[in-house]
């Protein structure tokens, strides 16, 4: 009898139990795989404000660098500002993730001018820059405008080269950039947080430069926001972010190394190099993929970087690489938002991660997000914010203010 209640008990309370559990999110949502406890529910995507943060409120006294070096504002009003890169005659032009804008900034009267040289696209994150055209990579699709600099004003409508890039949102903000093998290189994302998935996932594929020729380059790629290559080797080098909700402290986001076309860098079956993925790793060795030439740090957030390849800094920085961290939501205690400069041995591997550029998350709150960097003609760095929709410029020495010609 007493069992026969406990029965009865039990069917009577799983309907409310279950009526309790959060609905399960799509496989694509940020939130899938996210444990059902209290304090890993607390943990989600954050929003940033919802517009660009005014000039004089920007965090610019709180930022901390190495001595000898300075920042300043080089602009405000750039909303959700993501990619940078910087053209022939200076321009600046900015792309978004949110929005459906690509900007550029200009200087006027010795003034920033912020104009937008492209709207009504779908999630315009990627830009690349060569020899007058701007390249643009949307969710689906890559489009270029030329000639660009020489109609700021009146830009013509970007044409689209190359169309086959998945649909999926999850993940599907693109990153480009432009080889030494003046090819266009993009990557594409898994459309999961981890998930096996059709073989036009998870890499970073080249193209040529009118969208023909399409092949990839490397493999087993979770979500890459950033590359670039050294200009010693030549080797190309990318930020790889990993899986959610394995564990706050695991795994580590990854900065890889690709030194021959075909390697396989391990998602979804392994992470920074020796986590098993805890399933779809059983039966696998992480020893068969390609371990990361660093662990940037987990959830750190890493997206773009470059090659620093300029002569304003000391001489230790040339062909250093500067890296962006955009900062953790899924970990309690934040970590990243900031820029780390990572120093190289002769042989391409890693000497050193340091602390570059920080002070964007005070008391666990962020007070910015860097994205990506960008090495200006006089060789200071921009550095791009899309929670203050902001961009920053990194001096060393006595160089001019921003905008001063």
């Amino acid at each position: 009898m007493a069992a026969a209640g406990i029965a009865v008990l039990f069917c009577l309370g799983e309907p409310a139990l279950s009526q309790q559990r959060p609905a399960v999110p799509p496989r694509g949502s940020p939130l899938s795989g996210r444990p059902d406890t209290e304090a890993a529910m607390r943990l989600a995507p954050l929003a940033g404000p919802s517009q660009p943060t005014a000039v004089d409120k920007l965090p610019i006294n709180a930022l901390k660098l190495p001595r000898g070096f300075k920042i300043e504002v080089y602009a405000g009003g750039v909303a959700n500002a993501r990619s940078l890169r910087v053209g022939d005659r200076g321009t600046v032009f900015a792309g978004t993730s949110l929005l459906d804008k690509v900007y550029a900034v200009v200087s006027k009267d010795g003034r920033p001018e912020v104009k937008v040289v492209a709207s009504g696209l779908h999630r315009p994150n990627g830009l690349a820059y060569l020899d007058g055209t701007l390249y643009i990579a949307e969710l689906s699709q890559i489009s270029k405008i030329e000639h660009v600099e020489d109609h700021l004003d009146d830009p013509a409508p970007p044409i689209v080269i190359y169309d086959d890039l998945p649909k999926d949102e999850a993940n599907g903000w693109r990153f480009i950039g432009i080889g030494p093998d003046d090819r266009l290189y993009v990557s594409v994302g898994l459309p999961c947080n981890n998930c096996i998935a059709p073989d036009t996932y998870g890499q970073i594929r080249r193209i040529n430069l009118d969208g023909t020729g399409a092949e990839v380059l490397a493999q087993g790629v979770r979500y890459s926001l950033g590359f670039d290559w050294n200009p010693a080797t030549k080797d190309l080098y990318f930020t790889d972010n990993g899986r959610d909700w394995l564990s706050e402290e695991l795994p580590n986001d990854e900065l890889n190394r690709v030194i021959r076309p075909g390697q396989h860098f391990g998602a979804p079956y392994c992470y920074e190099g020796d986590i098993p993925d805890q399933e779809f790793g059983w039966g696998q060795s992480c020893g068969n993929y390609v371990p990361p030439v660093a662990k940037m740090g987990p959830h750190a957030g890493v997206l773009g970087l470059r090659f620093y390849t300029g002569t304003m800094f000391p001489p230790d920085y040339r062909n250093a690489i500067f890296v962006a961290r955009h900062g953790s939501w899924n970990k309690t205690v934040k970590t990243g938002a900031d820029v780390v400069v990572v120093r190289l041995n002769r042989d391409g591997s890693v000497r050193s991660v340091e602390p570059f550029l920080t002070g964007f998350l005070a008391g666990n709150a962020y007070l910015g997000r860097p994205v990506d960097v960008a090495m200006m003609r006089d060789g200071s760095l921009l550095v791009s914010d899309d929670w203050n929709g902001a961009i920053y410029r990194v001096t060393y020495g006595n160089a001019r203010p921003a905008h001063v010609r």
